[in-house]
């Protein structure tokens, strides 16, 4: 067991960020409630110099959060081992580590905070407050608020009245930076890094957000290659009024954006057309971080060519879906 939690531990550090010049211009270092200072600009295109994720071990191990559900949409949390088959490139890999053990989480938490939220921002600290409060002791969160800028307004903790009051200061104003506020969060999560096999944390980000991007500095492209190359499952709410399925090409490419960082991180998008239905979308993300497995294998694909790799992911019960993110990258020569 001690050496499947060394290879556990290599993966959890395997996202290690390798800063770029793009990334020299956007500084993320922060303190309580610092800004993180990117603001609107012009959009560039293309992330210089990213690297694949490089398994800090002798054994390249590849590591999955998975959830499964039934055909009702209930999470199943009772599956075994044997009942996993994970194929890479439409190869069947060998599992060499599973658990059901409920791993804790590093979560932050983005509010869209642009002049669009004003007369709804009461009912979203409410439901943030909410989610804040079904985290567990040894899980850790941040608060990030967005609007032109990105504000870091609360760094990890896992103390629940710092996280909740950062909610309650959150105020409206400014226009749209959310792929800015992804892209921080997750460099922001690739500090929350594991020291020992008790410190081994799921990554997730839950942002909120009523409409576009409006103001980022970087390109959707540039966010969706860093989630690609994460350990990070994104989960996103897009809050829009009921009009708003009829209408603007903004709100389609929206859905669009959300959907690809989600299915391509193994998260999930919720589409409310009310601020009422936020509670419990919060508890729904709340129970699927709760219930999810985590499972490893060392790749049979032994190339060192820094690739694309496709994983799916199948469970022998009947009736029963696995989601988990759809690939990542192989280490590089």
């Amino acid at each position: 067991m001690r050496g499947l939690l060394a290879l556990v531990l290599a993966a959890a550090l395997a996202c290690l960020w390798a800063p770029t010049p793009l990334d020299a211009a956007r500084d993320t270092s922060v303190g309580a409630g610092r800004d993180t200072s990117v603001s609107a600009g012009p959009r560039q295109a293309g992330i210089d110099g990213a690297q694949p994720p490089a398994f800090r071990s002798g054994v390249d191990l590849v590591s999955l959060t998975i959830t499964a559900t039934d055909a009702g949409g209930r999470y199943v949390r009772d599956l075994d081992a044997a009942e996993f088959e994970v194929f890479e490139d439409g190869v069947r890999q060998e599992v060499s580590f599973f658990t059901r053990t409920n791993l804790p989480i590093a979560v932050s938490v983005l509010l869209d905070t642009s002049a669009s939220m004003e007369d709804k921002m009461a009912t979203v600290q409410t439901a943030a407050t909410g989610f804040v409060q079904q985290l567990r002791p040894e899980d850790q969160a941040e608060l990030i608020d967005f609007d032109s800028r990105v504000n870091v307004a609360v760094p990890f903790t896992n103390a629940h009245a710092t996280l909740e009051a950062g909610i309650r200061a959150t105020t409206a104003g400014g226009s749209t930076a959310l792929y800015n506020a992804i892209y921080i969060a997750l460099k922001e999560l690739t500090k929350v890094q594991a020291r020992t096999a008790t410190d081994l944390r799921r990554q997730a980000i839950v942002v909120l957000s009523d409409g576009e991007d409006t103001s980022s500095l970087v390109s959707f492209e540039e966010v969706l290659e860093q989630a690609r190359r994460s350990e990070t499952a994104i989960y996103a709410i897009a809050l829009k009024s009921k009009e708003a399925f009829l209408s603007s090409r903004g709100y389609s490419e929206a859905d669009y954006v959300l959907r690809q960082l989600t299915q391509q991180t193994g998260g999930r998008v919720f589409f409310p057309t009310s601020v009422q239905e936020l509670p419990g979308i919060y508890r729904q993300i709340s129970d699927e971080l709760s219930s999810q497995y985590v499972l490893g294998y060392s790749s049979r694909n032994t190339r060192r060519d820094g690739q694309w790799r496709r994983i799916v992911v199948r469970v022998s019960r009947p009736g029963v879906l696995a989601r988990t993110k759809q690939g990542y990258y192989g280490p590089g020569s």
